[in-house]
């Protein structure tokens, strides 16, 4: 189908115009609008997965669209888009959260409804546009669209300090892209013919150029992981983020870093890779422990689960420099359960906040009694993110440990960090669920439908326990590929 990516990314971005028109008229309006978009948008997604599940062409980018020239004057800024094994799966994550997001929006924003659809039909068009983006400028703008979106989000909708944590996600990110756009014009400055398209740069770039342009990438891209110590703005941006957009927080945007570092610093940066994967692990390894030790110590239920992410993150830039097939395949597939089992621990912190007025632990007292269905999704919210073998989160952090152990068995180190994670949850539990209620509380507790949309964020990590080369084989051809480019066959 010609144009499908290019639907993809900008029929989300034109309804935002008619879904802020209906909502000015009534805020279900807008609710039921955006929600047929993005039903619309997720099928397509799927529609064009299939394509490449069945053809076993995750190692060859589909459905290409150019280069066409863009800037009339300046060689190599064209526009150039495509999906391969790397950025498909992620499409899909980015479709399918949206659905949930506007489906779990409708309950708790009751303000600027218009706008607020509008917005995110917004984001789910330029984050599809940064992950199919083959050009370097273009991987750009999208890569800056995507700031747009979230600033209003925690801006407008957040909580009490929303600016403070609003400015300061604007000021970490943007400085970050800012490093990477330098890196861009360098390889465009040094390399000839000049040239920002992705596929034409492969195999070209100088290994004193990669360390340099690598080094820019890994700060910008750290920023958005976010590694440690470039993680600060994160606890901030999400304790004040309303829990719809906590899951576009977690579950999409830190993933354009992990994907960056694969698609950039492995794909086109690989000499340097290799040169610096060890530097690239430790910092996996370090945001994996301190995400997990800090994590325990938290009292805010969202923060917690915040801190969490730092740490799930860590396994994605550790698999991915492991440079063999079993751990970047496991920084892929840990990508996509992350962003489905983070995104219901946050909705649930959201709800837990409105029905209970808080989000403290230690005030969340009884809440198999207080509201035994929550209570349910939490628990398995849980062991979706402790890696519990019922969810294909197993799956993605034992292939990323499993590559890790391969190139050098003092990594086995990361072992240690699942044990961490399944003790801080389960502290959570035992607090919040299997301690005793406070005598005469009672909070109402989730409907029947509400219940049911919430389960849907864990339908995919049943399905892909059962039949993970649903993913796999898509992933599996691209990372080999990777494998080939980082040992400089």
């Amino acid at each position: 189908m010609a144009f499908l990516i290019s639907v993809l990314i900008f029929i989300p971005i034109l309804a935002a115009i008619p879904t802020f028109l209906i909502g000015r008229r009534k805020g279900v309006y807008a609710n039921r609008f955006s929600l047929a978009v993005s039903v619309v948008i997720l099928a397509l997604s799927l529609y064009t997965y299939a394509g490449i599940l069945r053809a076993g062409s995750g190692a060859e980018f589909n459905l290409v669209e150019g280069p066409i020239p863009w800037v009339t004057g300046l060689r190599g800024i064209d526009y150039y888009v495509g999906m391969d094994g790397l950025s498909a799966p992620l499409v899909i994550l980015s479709a399918f959260l949206t659905v949930l997001v506007i489906i779990g929006s409708g309950r708790l924003i009751k303000e600027r409804e218009g706008l607020y659809y509008a917005v995110v039909l917004f984001f789910e068009g330029s984050i599809i546009g940064f992950f199919t983006s083959l050009n370097l400028i273009l991987f750009y703008v999208f890569f800056e669209l995507v700031l747009i979106p979230m600033f209003f989000f925690i801006g407008i909708w957040g909580g009490p300090n929303r600016k403070y944590a609003a400015f300061k996600f604007l000021l970490f990110t943007f400085a970050g892209s800012t490093i990477i756009l330098l890196g861009f014009f360098g390889l465009y400055a040094f390399i000839s013919p000049p040239t920002f398209n992705i596929t034409e740069l492969v195999g070209r770039i100088p290994l004193w150029l990669q360390i340099l342009a690598s080094i820019a990438a890994f700060i910008g891209f750290g920023v958005k992981l976010p590694i440690v110590p470039l993680h600060t703005w994160l606890p901030d941006a999400h304790v004040e983020a309303p829990a719809p957009i906590s899951v576009f927080l977690a579950g999409l945007l830190l993933k354009m870093g992990g994907y960056g570092f694969l698609r950039i610093n492995l794909g086109l940066f690989p000499d340097a890779s290799r040169q610096f994967a060890w530097v690239y692990i430790l910092f996996g390894l370090l945001t994996m422990f301190y995400g997990a030790i800090v994590a325990v110590t938290q009292k805010d239920l969202k923060r917690m689960i915040a801190l969490t992410s730092i740490n799930h993150m860590g396994f994605v830039l550790l698999g991915g420099f492991t440079g063999n097939q079993i751990g970047i395949s496991g920084a892929v597939f840990q990508m996509f359960n992350h962003g489905v089992a983070i995104g219901l621990l946050f909705m649930l912190s959201g709800f837990i906040h409105e029905q209970a007025g808080t989000r403290e632990i230690p005030g969340l007292k009884g809440l198999r009694v207080t509201m035994p269905r929550t209570a349910i999704l939490l628990i398995m919210g849980s062991m979706a993110a402790m890696g519990v073998p019922i969810f294909s989160n197993f799956i993605s952090e034992f292939m990323v440990i499993v590559g890790a152990i391969a190139v050098d068995v003092r990594y086995a180190v990361a072992i240690l960090i699942p044990i961490i994670t399944v003790a801080y949850f389960l502290l959570v539990l035992r607090r919040s669920v299997l301690s005793p209620p406070v005598e005469g509380v009672k909070h109402h507790d989730m409907t029947p439908s509400t219940t049911t949309a919430m389960l849907l964020y864990l339908v995919p990590l049943f399905i892909l326990l059962a039949f993970p080369s649903l993913i796999l084989d898509v992933v599996n051809p691209a990372s080999a590929v990777l494998v080939r480019t980082f040992a400089g066959v």
